[in-house]
């Protein structure tokens, strides 16, 4: 076996003493191996099978997860090389931006972020717009954990554009004026307060954990193109993919942008809907555009603002039916005009 990888490491175990290990690669005939060997307390030698096959990639999947692991544990490699795969693979904006998010995770206040998921709330069903189209998650944080104090501060956050800043800017640092910040702005000291090691494990932890949502996602879809094909009603689609009905209707307009022909169901799924409406909300579209809903909430009923939240909600639900059926129905045209 070709010997390609080597490299030894170290932890400390007290004030004068170490264990050491070491971790290798090699190569036999097209067939990959991961090995680590370390010395335990008793002086005896411990050693693992890391990895042994043909794929490359998955045999570095592998090596890097283990060596988070150990290094997690307090084991630092001997010599320079880059043992941080996933921080290293980041250009420096993205390092910045990553770093804020890593570090708002864990420093964030509580009660802060709980006051602005409950105006978030309140936002989104006045504008009749997924709560995470207002904020996300991770912008609340990044506002909860460093408290910015102005606007200007404030718009130094990723996640928050102009437009948002905008909109919404006076509101949010009329919330954290109630707090006082503990670090100031630029967030240029924030490198220095975070452990790389920790920080690259994390990354690893959030990539996987975005390949598993998208996996689920891709399973919902899958379900939910079933249980349209068998003509399933909303509430028993809900049932099986276990989505909220805003939820459901952001899926199914994914799937229309992604070519599948939904309209004979939403035909259906119309039918309760006085033709009247339908026919002022067309109109609507038409005359407004379709990118905004409120527009034409406001256009079809004069007293939206009194209406419950479960009344707005329906009718933004048929409203977004009819709006991947105009969609449709434009592009359509388009394309018989050229």
């Amino acid at each position: 076996m070709q010997m390609l990888f080597l490299n030894s490491l170290e932890k400390k175990v007290g004030e004068d003493r170490v264990r050491s290990a070491q971790v290798s690669i090699g190569e036999d005939q097209g067939r990959w191996f991961v090995a680590w060997q370390e010395t335990k307390e008793d002086g005896t030698l411990h050693h693992e099978d890391w990895y042994e096959g043909t794929g490359w990639e998955e045999m570095m999947t592998v090596f890097r997860e283990q060596m988070m692991s150990k290094q997690s544990g307090g084991f630092q490699p001997m010599l320079d090389v880059v043992m941080l795969p996933e921080l290293a693979s980041l250009d420096s904006r993205s390092a910045q931006v990553q770093l804020l998010h890593y570090y708002s995770e864990f420093h964030s206040n509580e009660a802060l972020y709980e006051e602005l998921r409950q105006w978030r709330l309140k936002q989104a069903n006045k504008e009749g717009r997924a709560p995470y189209l207002v904020a996300t998650n991770r912008l609340l944080r990044l506002i909860c954990t460093f408290l910015p104090q102005t606007v200007d501060e404030l718009r130094q956050l990723p996640g928050l554009g102009a437009n948002k800043a905008t909109l919404y800017g006076e509101e949010l640092i009329g919330f954290t004026q109630m707090y006082t910040q503990s670090q100031p702005f630029p967030l240029h000291w924030v490198e220095a307060e975070i452990n790389p090691v920790q920080f690259n494990a994390w990354l690893q932890h959030e990539k996987e954990r975005k390949r598993q949502v998208e996996q689920s996602k891709q399973e919902q879809k899958r379900k939910l193109l079933e249980a349209i094909t068998r003509g399933d009603g909303l509430e028993d689609l809900r049932e099986q993919t276990q989505l909220q009905r805003r939820e459901l209707m952001l899926l199914m307009e994914e799937l229309d942008r992604e070519g599948y022909d939904l309209e004979p169901y939403i035909v259906t799924l119309l039918q309760d809907v006085p033709t009247e409406e339908q026919e002022i909300a067309w109109a609507a579209f038409e005359l407004q555009g379709d990118r905004y809903l409120k527009p034409i909430l406001q256009t079809l009923y004069k007293d939206q603002e009194e209406m419950d939240y479960e009344t707005r909600d329906r009718i933004y639900e048929w409203l977004r039916l009819l709006r991947m059926k105009f969609r449709r129905a434009q592009g359509i045209s388009r394309a018989e005009a050229v």
